[in-house]
């Protein structure tokens, strides 16, 4: 982790623990057009099919059941969103890099997400999920290589850590930070996570926390019913 990152991490430790239990299933879009309105602002997850979106979101929240978990790679068809707090949201994008789901499809689930991404104007950052456990695929290079050109902010996060050891860690996300210099003079934020050890949870609250205004981080306090008479 980063030095910045720890250092955002010790602040939210000392000032302010965002509240992320209150999220909702909000709804689901299938394309820019349908997403709800902007007055929220959003962080958006995505990556390759199968690399651990929708369990990454559940261990944010703390909730076993908030994002559909599904033992077939390519299930998450639309942009769902789910609202924290009232004051924000969490978005899950449909995966990409799956070989089952048709051709036709995909280049429509790729057009939605582009269209969303370049376009959202209340969109704050991008976690794209890298799965530790493999080489660098030309799918994630390419879509981080796209965000570089179109000046979208991200944070790069290694999914699965629990199934690589130290040494092979380092060595994946070195060969990212070498392939991102040549598009960057800038190097990402790249923290790292397990949904199944339940590790890297507070580096992401951290960076959320860091974004989000005060009154955004609590649960909206609930108005008092109306009385019968005004009297």
């Amino acid at each position: 982790m980063s030095t910045a990152v720890e250092n955002v991490v010790e602040w939210v430790r000392t000032t302010y623990r965002v509240n992320t239990s209150t999220a909702i299933f909000s709804c689901s879009a299938p394309d820019l057009a349908a997403c709800p309105d902007e007055s929220l602002p959003e962080f958006a997850f995505a990556g390759r099919s199968n690399v651990g979106k929708s369990s990454l979101l559940n261990l944010l929240v703390g909730k076993r059941d908030l994002a559909r978990v599904s033992p077939t790679p390519g299930h998450t068809k639309q942009i769902n969103f789910f609202t924290v707090n009232g004051t924000w949201r969490l978005v899950d994008l449909p995966g990409y890099g799956y070989a089952r789901v048709e051709r036709a499809e995909r280049g429509r689930f790729s057009s939605a997400v582009a269209e969303y991404l370049a376009d959202r104007p209340n969109l704050e950052c991008v976690f794209s999920l890298v799965d530790s456990s493999i080489p660098p695929q030309e799918s994630d290079l390419q879509f981080v290589e796209w965000l570089v050109e179109n000046s979208i902010p991200f944070v790069l996060v290694f999914t699965k850590i629990d199934k690589v050891k130290p040494a092979a860690l380092e060595e994946i996300t070195g060969a990212y930070k070498a392939h991102l210099a040549q598009w960057s003079d800038t190097p990402p934020v790249m923290l790292t996570c397990s949904s199944r050890e339940l590790r890297g949870r507070q580096s992401l609250v951290a960076l959320i926390d860091s974004v989000l205004k005060p009154e955004q981080k609590k649960r909206q306090a609930k108005k008092p019913p109306l009385r019968d008479t005004p009297w």
